[in-house]
């Protein structure tokens, strides 16, 4: 198998971070969503999820000096201005008690250092409750919620074992029947599973074997429809297996699929329109393209010094 080069899974990343740096006023909740309520949770998710993704790049530890830089820049302005310190999360959770939302982006900031006593009091008292166990949800959901629960240093509140055999991954089903939200279900249960990247040996033996069996016949099939957000989840999902499943080709047509800018486009090529309306639409596939980079990068230099 010809593997890609670092420096091109190293490129991508990059550019995908100065996007990600350039638009970072994009990802703050206007005054109507803080006075109305309205879709709040909503417009947390792309915060949470740069919240999740600069962790994975300090985790790794693969980014230059510059992406560095640039990574401490956007974390401080989550903490600082996007989640008031936190006090947007523990107003969120004093409003819906039984939200994992607050608890699941608290989550990786927890991992970085920032602490809120009220927000931790605030789910401590939920998950005192029954109907914290009782919330019924999605089991990639609930694999979620338990990994954010272990992240910040709580028991986790249900079976991981569990959740993950309730799952279409953890059932090991028809590869033939991967539609669109079943293909997003596989790449979280994997994130979920390992902790975005951290703990690949969390895949069960013959889970992996089943996905390095047909990965390469999926991101074949996303790749030939040209979906870019959902290619680079499974580019992550091939970086968490034991042994990578996928030739430098499928890397090299995903890094073509990228701007200049460093942005990268959900599905086909970029959208045009309003700058806050095209945002919307490039924040998550490149967050994703930086996510894949730093799995990938780290995963290609680890190879390297094993070799």
């Amino acid at each position: 198998m010809t593997a890609a080069s670092p420096a091109l899974l190293h490129r991508v990343g990059d550019r995908a971070l100065a996007w990600l740096d350039a638009h970072r006023e994009h990802f703050r909740l206007t005054d109507e969503d803080l006075a109305t309520g309205r879709g709040i949770v909503e417009r947390l998710k792309p915060v949470g999820e740069l919240a999740v993704n600069m962790r994975v790049l300090a985790r790794e530890g693969v980014a230059g000096s510059r992406q560095h830089d640039i990574s401490v820049r956007l974390l401080d302005h989550v903490w600082r201005d996007l989640l008031d310190g936190g006090n947007l999360l523990a107003e969120l959770q004093h409003q819906e008690p039984l939200s994992p939302v607050p608890l699941e982006i608290y989550a990786s900031l927890h991992e970085l250092g920032h602490r809120h006593p009220g927000l931790e009091s605030a789910i401590g008292l939920a998950r005192g409750t029954a109907s914290w166990r009782a919330l019924e949800m999605m089991p990639t959901r609930r694999l979620g919620l338990l990994n954010a629960e272990r992240k910040i240093g709580l028991v986790p509140s249900g079976d991981t074992g569990r959740a993950l055999a309730a799952t279409w991954l953890g059932r090991m089903p028809e590869p033939w029947t991967v539609q669109l939200h079943i293909a997003y279900d596989i790449t979280h249960t994997v994130f979920h599973l390992t902790d975005w990247g951290a703990a690949p040996d969390r895949v069960p033996p013959e889970i992996a074997d089943y996905l390095a069996r047909y990965l390469p016949a999926w991101t074949a099939d996303w790749a030939e429809l040209e979906h870019w957000d959902l290619l680079g989840e499974l580019l992550v999902v091939d970086a968490c297996l034991p042994r990578p499943t996928l030739e430098a080709e499928m890397w090299e047509r995903y890094a073509a699929a990228q701007g200049p800018d460093g942005a990268m486009p959900v599905q086909g090529t970029m959208p045009v329109g309003d700058r806050g309306e095209v945002f919307d639409q490039l924040h998550h596939p490149t967050l994703v393209a930086a996510f894949a980079s730093a799995m990938a990068t780290s995963r290609s230099l680890s190879a390297d010094v094993a070799a």
